[in-house]
């Protein structure tokens, strides 16, 4: 690693923990939940709904792109959708009013949910659990936990999901990011410049979401280290999570519950039908990046993950905790108090005639 970009890791490590000990050092005991009703009367509204073009993202890629959602909604909801490229892009979205849910990871969640004090942010379903890793040079000689000291260890965005996990394993390890007085070198970047910098022998290993992990593995002769579903109970955490807008919630329960409808249905079609999932999916990545997956690299990716509806709320509880644990929600212990919002999907998993979910 270079001197200027050991420099610039470090600016980008102190400049950017500021703003989140500024966004989340607020007390969210004031949020207040009420109880949701969808037996009012329905009226026509626009759902803008975001979501990721990756294959983390499945259930959403799947139901816009093969109109299941919009059949699912109806003719009193109109369906518009935005892609983003980082969770945090997509609760900033949230907040200022440019879409009314997201599909979005654990940590983008939490950070906007303690922002906002517990007023705007509700996960109202699960999308995908699993499909993280880290993935090691063959020559770096990372063989042990121990083997990371004096080695740089990317990660795709700073207190992102992957970010937290990795500050977390290394504590737990009896190590430290180097700008905490440390010797690993934790260097936030994006998963497309992570490939490159991979290649290149600049960085000695990627803490990695799918479909990334698997490319570093095929194209660049990366190894696994670890597959971060060992760290967890019976090997599921969450990785993909539906939210919505508290004021859209409470404003259009009806609506909410039909999407929630269509993305359990969704998910149901991609575990019985895998091949034509994968294909389907394929296509809708395709149409949104210009370019599909490699039948290689989906194959493995898709291996790497479980699609489901369940929240997973246990191990969204740990993550706020890890985030905390390395200093990068402010000094205010974090409070979930109020996230969730499970009574729409467990009507919909009741009509069904499938299991309740819990928090």
């Amino acid at each position: 690693m270079t001197r200027s970009t050991h420099a610039l890791a470090l600016a980008l490590l102190v400049a950017v923990a500021s703003v989140f000990a500024m966004a989340c050092g607020g007390d969210d005991d004031n949020a207040t939940t009420e109880p949701v009703t969808t037996d009012a009367p329905e009226k026509p509204v626009t759902l803008r709904l975001g979501y990721f073009a990756n294959v983390t993202h499945a259930p959403a890629v799947l139901g816009v792109v093969d109109g299941s959602f919009q059949a699912e909604l109806g003719a009193n909801v109109k369906l518009e959708t935005k892609v983003f490229n980082a969770g945090p892009a997509a609760i900033e979205a949230l907040f200022a009013g440019e879409v009314d849910a997201t599909f979005v990871g654990p940590n983008p969640a939490i950070n906007g949910f303690q922002k906002s004090r517990g007023a705007e942010v509700r996960i109202v379903a699960g999308a995908a659990s699993g499909g993280a890793l880290l993935i090691v040079r063959p020559d770096a000689n990372i063989n042990s936990a121990k083997d990371l000291a004096g080695k740089t260890i990317a990660t795709p965005q700073l207190g992102n999901t992957q970010d937290v996990a990795l500050r977390s394993y290394l504590l737990k390890n009896g190590l430290k990011p180097r700008a905490n007085g440390g010797n690993v070198t934790v260097l936030p970047t994006a998963n497309a410049d992570q490939l490159t910098l991979f290649q290149k022998g600049d960085i000695d290993g990627a803490w990695a979401p799918e479909p990334w992990a698997t490319r570093l593995i095929l194209e660049a002769g990366g190894k696994v280290f670890l597959d971060e579903k060992t760290l967890w109970p019976n090997g599921q955490f969450v990785t993909t999570q539906l939210v919505v807008s508290a004021k859209f919630l409470k404003a259009n329960p009806q609506a909410v519950e039909r999407l929630v409808r269509a993305e359990v249905k969704a998910t149901q079609f991609i575990n019985a039908n895998p091949e034509k999932a994968k294909d389907a999916v394929n296509k809708g990545i395709e149409q949104l990046t210009g370019k599909p997956l490699s039948a290689a690299t989906i194959d493995g990716a898709w291996r790497n993950l479980i699609f489901t509806y369940d929240p997973i709320a246990s191990s969204l509880t740990k993550s706020a905790q890890d985030a905390f644990d390395a200093g990068l929600l402010g000094r205010n212990k974090p409070n979930l108090k109020g996230i969730y919002e499970l009574s729409i999907l467990n009507k919909v998993l009741g009509e069904l005639q499938l299991p309740a979910v819990t928090e």
